[in-house]
C-alpha cells in the first residue's frame, strides 16, 4: 500500500492543481510584473540613479579643476579615489523607492484584502511570502547592478576631461558595482518582511525609511553624549550598505565583507520573524 501511495504521489507533484514553490514564483512574478505603477517606479529608479550618477561625476570634475578646493574629508585621499565611488552614487535614492516599492508589494495586498485570496491558495502562507521576497530582491539586484554599471559608463565620459576616468578593473569598483545590486536586494528583503510584520503600507514604508534616512542623522546628533551611540550607529543598516558599496575602507569603519554581513544579518533575522507571524496569526 505504501508503496502505491508512494507511485501515486510522484506524478501528482507536478499535475495539474498542485501547489508547488515554482507555480508561487511564477505567479508572483505575474502579478509583480503586470503592475504598471511597479514597471514605472524601478524605471524611475533607474533613472534617477544613473542621472545621480552623472551629477555627482560632474561634481567631481568640478573639485578637481578648484586647485582651492580638496576632497572632503573622510571621503578618500584624492579626487581619484571619489571617482571610483561614483557608480554607486545613486544608491541612497534607489534605497529610498526599493524600500518603499517592497512594502507596498505586500502591504496593499493588507490593506484591500487580497492577502485572503493569497493565503487561501496557498494555506501553508510561508512559501506566499518567500516567493513575494524572491521576486522583488531578484528585481532589486539586477536594478542595481545595472544602474551602477551605466552609471559607471555614462561617468567616463565626464570624468575624462580632466584624467579621471577609470577601468572596470580599478580597485574596488567592480565589487562596488555588484554590492550596489546587493544592497538594493536586501533592502528589498527587509521592506517586505517589515510590510508582513506591520501589516500595513505607511506604517512599513515610515518605518523602513525612518530607520535607513531618520534614525542614522537622529544618532549622529547624539554620538557626542555617549561613546556607544557611535559605536550602535555603526550597525544601522544604512552605514552598513555605505560600507558594502565602498571602494576603500576607511579608518574605524567596517570593510565591504563586514558591511555586508551586518545588512543581511538586518534582512534574515527581519524576514524569520515575519515568517513566524504570518503563520502564527490570523490574516
Amino acid at each position: 500500500m505504501s508503496t502505491a501511495a508512494t507511485a501515486a504521489r510522484g506524478p501528482r507533484s507536478s499535475g495539474p492543481g498542485r501547489i508547488t514553490f515554482a507555480r508561487v514564483l511564477h505567479s508572483e512574478l505575474i502579478k509583480t510584473a503586470t503592475v504598471p505603477s511597479t514597471v514605472i517606479l524601478l524605471a524611475v529608479s533607474f533613472a534617477v540613479m544613473v542621472g545621480l550618477g552623472a551629477l555627482v561625476a560632474w561634481g567631481t570634475v568640478q573639485l578637481v579643476n578648484d586647485p582651492a578646493a580638496g576632497p572632503p574629508e573622510g571621503f578618500g585621499t584624492s579626487a581619484q579615489s571619489l571617482a571610483y565611488d561614483i557608480p554607486a552614487s545613486g544608491l541612497p535614492f534607489g534605497q529610498l523607492l526599493i524600500a518603499a516599492l517592497a512594502v507596498v508589494l505586500i502591504g496593499s495586498e493588507y490593506t484591500t484584502g487580497m492577502i485572503r485570496t493569497t493565503m487561501v491558495a496557498v494555506p501553508t502562507r510561508t512559501p506566499a511570502l518567500l516567493a513575494k521576497t524572491l521576486v522583488i530582491t531578484l528585481i532589486s539586484f539586477v536594478l542595481g547592478i545595472a544602474a551602477a554599471f551605466v552609471t559607471y559608463l555614462v561617468a567616463q565620459p565626464i570624468l575624462s576631461g580632466s584624467d579621471l576616468d577609470f577601468g572596470l578593473d580599478a580597485e574596488g569598483v567592480l565589487p562596488s558595482i555588484i554590492n550596489t545590486g546587493t544592497v538594493l536586494a536586501l533592502i528589498a528583503v527587509m521592506g517586505v518582511a517589515i510590510g508582513a510584520l506591520l501589516r500595513s503600507t505607511a506604517g512599513g514604508v515610515v518605518t523602513l525609511v525612518g530607520a535607513l534616512f531618520v534614525l542614522p542623522i537622529i544618532l549622529g546628533l547624539l554620538s557626542g553624549l555617549a561613546d556607544w551611540v557611535e559605536d550602535a550607529a555603526r550597525f544601522l543598516p544604512s552605514n552598513a550598505a555605505t560600507a558594502l558599496v565602498a571602494t576603500q575602507v576607511q579608518p574605524d569603519q567596517f570593510n565591504q565583507a563586514e558591511g555586508g554581513l551586518i545588512l543581511a544579518g538586518w534582512a534574515v533575522v527581519l524576514l524569520a520573524a515575519a515568517v513566524v507571524v504570518l503563520k502564527k496569526r490570523d490574516v
